[in-house]
């Protein structure tokens, strides 16, 4: 397996484009992309656990109820959500895929991001259409510009791998930078692969993935009302399908897991405001819901993420992190170690504060990288949730994200 470049277009048979066509006021910022096979592919998704749900989660999850599509539209700017017309606009946003491309409406993923409760028309959409049309080709950064909000970095990676001695490519762009808390998915992602593979083993292998990476991250604790992970695979590489679990199937997973690992952490990385990625990998834990548990909560907690941001070693709201997680653990067990490029330094041991130099916990902390370590020395379990740290900046953004 290697990294290798083109984002959702390295799959044969896909390509991508990315334009401004009106939704977003500044005209320098492409609010519309579009992703095309070129021919039908299996699909596979999963969606936000929020009870509010943008209109374009159902019209999707009907699109590909058959376990096929062939194209994904997305839009940024409006979120589409809580909107008396969302459905119309959802279906309608197909319905144009279906009239300058061919495709049926019925193989269309759609999705929408941005404000929630804006009124929205097709009018832009429609009038940029034919360029949208036009500029499919190799331009998976066009795409993953037109689905970024707050972003402030694009996010798209790629990996090729051998199944049945045919070489496999999967590719993904991401958007996400805040309100994102996953139950599920988070934010929105597409992915893409020439991977021959059912629906249904597709839809195995991407819930399985996302447990471990998308639903690990947290920015802010809030879950959105548009998260949509999708995945399509048209077998255009031509390995012997996988319709069955198997070592094929188990290549296919851990190319899965590692591109949306990577993603998981461009997203974590480039949170609202944020200035460093936080990494919390729990060890030696009972079980893999306990590894998981214990470092989604350190990486939720305010308090712990504002210390990051400080620099400040403030090791005591690790503990109390794991302390209210909810999580069955030995507090006289836990050790806890802050690492990054510039060293590591043990903060705490059995439970208890250990001696430790201030300067080297400041300098290790001052990093763009910083892991926490967690030792729960009750098992072989592991886990890793991936945030950020808290600045003044995510008020700032936050507190006029609308006007």
């Amino acid at each position: 397996m290697e990294l290798i470049k083109g984002g959702i277009c390295a799959a044969k048979g896909f390509q991508a484009s990315g334009v401004h066509c009106g939704i977003r006021k500044n005209k320098t910022k492409k609010d519309l992309a579009l992703i095309v096979s070129q021919t039908r592919a299996a699909a596979a998704a999963t969606y936000t656990t929020n009870l509010v749900k943008g209109a374009p989660i159902a019209v999707t999850k009907a699109n590909i109820s058959d376990g096929y599509a062939q194209a994904v539209i997305c839009n940024s700017g409006n979120a589409n959500t809580c909107n008396a017309n969302g459905t119309e606009i959802a279906q309608g946003m197909c319905a144009l895929v279906e009239q300058y491309t061919g495709i049926s409406a019925k193989d269309v993923v759609v999705a929408s991001t941005g404000v929630i409760g804006q009124q929205m028309t097709l009018d832009p959409i429609a009038d940029g259409m034919q360029s949208l049309v036009d500029g499919l080709g190799e331009n998976s950064k066009d795409a993953a510009h037109a689905i970024m909000t707050t972003d402030t970095q694009l996010k798209e990676v790629a990996v090729s791998f051998e199944i049945g001695g045919k070489v496999c490519s999967m590719g993904g762009i991401a958007k996400g930078s805040g309100m994102i808390h996953p139950n599920m998915a988070t934010m929105l992602c597409f992915l893409t692969t020439d991977t021959a593979i059912t629906p249904e083993m597709l839809q195995k292998a991407l819930s399985a993935t996302i447990v471990d990476t998308f639903n690990m991250i947290s920015i802010d604790g809030d879950t959105s009302t548009n998260d949509m992970v999708v995945i399509l695979a048209n077998g255009m590489a031509e390995n012997p399908c996988i319709s069955e679990a198997g070592e094929d199937f188990d290549v296919f997973c851990k190319a899965l897991k590692e591109l949306c690992t990577i993603i998981s952490k461009k997203i974590a990385a480039d949170g609202e405001g944020a200035t460093k990625l936080l990494v919390c990998s729990v060890s030696h834990a009972e079980t893999d819901a306990i590894a998981r548990t214990v470092s989604k909560s350190v990486i939720c907690s305010s308090l712990l993420k504002a210390a990051m941001f400080g620099a400040d070693a403030n090791w005591g709201r690790v503990l109390c992190a794991i302390g209210y997680s909810g999580a069955p653990v030995d507090i006289h067990k836990i050790d806890v170690q802050f690492h990054s490029d510039a060293g590591s330094v043990l903060v705490c041991k059995d439970g208890m504060g250990t001696d430790f130099s201030e300067p080297l916990a400041k300098e290790v902390l001052m990093r763009d990288e910083i892991s926490i370590d967690i030792d729960l020395k009750s098992g072989d379990a592991c886990a890793s949730a991936f945030g950020c740290d808290l600045t003044y900046d995510y008020v700032k953004i936050n507190g006029d994200y609308r006007t």
